[in-house]
């Protein structure tokens, strides 16, 4: 049944993932970041004090990333896109580099980085997005120079009509945010482009005067972003690691049936969901290594928390900022709200486990600002979810 907050603590087996977690390390984020700092459209996206919601809330600090200005593309998936096509020219030598066509699936987001990314090196892109993906997110693609379409099939289709093509193309490369057997290279390279967001939103943390979050919501797919951030808290707070939950929509929840089978699940089918950047059904194999090894909570919601963190950061308390978050973008914020005003059940009952309490301190993570404008408008002025 959907429509409820399950969630389950991490009793996975344990397993080593150094090598996994090795890939987050700070050597390699501060090697990240000098990257990205080579584009002219390089700054730090803001970090958000959220602390009138905070005091609302009951908690002494809510911090929240907002990749709304990450390059002027309003999401967090061209530091992975870009990172990895990068890292995969420069392996060629970088001379006499022949013309490259780069294939993706994506909702959207990552597949304007990955086109974004190719512009700019003079490459070529293809990008598949799964059936009921919004127009305007295909026509923003396009923008960047793609061949872009939405095929008849889900996401994880629209992955494999990528790979399958890329590898009957002439220099065809795929460019996916997730791995497998056989493929890992690449996504390992995506998951490192992920830590300049993290790397930047730990030192501006930093700098307003908290030592470290308590606790880090960090929404998934395929669970590359979830991964690339639980792996990087990991090793900066490794004495004392921050609670970590990572958030699901019911309809594509593969990390939490995972957890609570304790063993790697997929999920099919349409997996209906606002939530579009989050209706991956195939976890990342490098990513499930160190969520389930690392994670404390795996958590599977229903629309209607994305919906109320999106109208939440949409309406600021006090001083507090504005944040434009998208639907998978606020599910965080959504999260955070629904376990700090239940009264009783599962909210309360989880909000107890997470022990999150007037000494909390809160990171997330507003992975993308207003990607589908029209969509944006009909949850945040109620005309979803009444």
């Amino acid at each position: 049944m959907t429509n409820m907050v399950k969630w389950v603590k991490n009793d996975c087996p344990k397993t080593d993932c150094s090598r996994e977690l090795s890939l987050m390390s700070m050597e390699e984020m501060q090697k990240v970041r000098k990257f990205h700092e080579s584009f002219s459209e390089y700054s730090p996206t803001p970090l958000v004090k959220l602390s009138g919601l905070a005091k609302k809330l009951g908690v002494k600090e809510i911090y929240v990333k907002d990749e709304s200005y990450r390059f002027g593309l309003n999401a967090f998936k061209v530091l992975g896109g870009s990172y990895a096509i990068a890292g995969y020219v420069a392996g060629l030598g970088g001379k006499n580099v022949p013309e490259l066509t780069f294939f993706t699936a994506t909702d959207g987001n990552h597949g304007r980085g990955v086109a974004w990314a190719a512009s700019r090196l003079g490459q070529k892109s293809v990008v598949y997005m799964p059936a009921g993906s919004s127009q305007i997110r295909l026509e923003n693609i396009r923008k960047e120079g793609a061949r872009a379409s939405i095929i008849d099939g889900n996401y994880d289709d629209a992955v494999r009509l990528a790979a399958a093509e890329a590898a009957e193309t002439k220099n065809g490369v795929v460019i996916q945010d997730t791995a497998w057997e056989g493929y890992e290279e690449i996504p390992s390279l995506i998951m490192q482009g992920y830590g300049t967001m993290a790397l930047e939103a730990d030192e501006q943390m930093k700098a307003r005067g908290d030592k470290q979050p308590t606790h880090v919501f960090l929404q998934a797919g395929v669970g590359s972003f979830a991964g690339a951030v639980q792996g990087f808290y990991s090793n900066a707070y490794h004495k004392s690691p921050p609670i970590t939950a990572v958030l699901e929509p019911n309809a594509a929840d593969c990390l939490y049936r995972s957890a609570k089978d304790k063993e790697y699940r997929i999920v099919s089918g349409e997996m209906n969901t606002i939530m579009a950047g989050l209706a991956c059904g195939e976890p990342n194999t490098i990513s499930w290594k160190i969520l389930s090894n690392k994670t404390d909570y795996f958590v599977s919601l229903p629309d209607w928390v994305a919906a109320k963190g999106m109208r939440v950061l949409s309406s600021p308390i006090g001083s507090d900022a504005r944040v434009i978050s998208g639907e998978s973008g606020a599910v965080g914020a959504g999260f955070l709200v629904t376990l700090m005003t239940a009264k009783d059940g599962v909210g309360a009952k989880l909000r107890e486990e997470m022990a999150l309490n007037i000494d909390s301190v809160v990171m997330l993570y507003s992975t993308e600002g207003d990607t589908d404008p029209e969509k944006y408008l009909e949850i945040v002025w109620g005309r979803e979810f009444l």
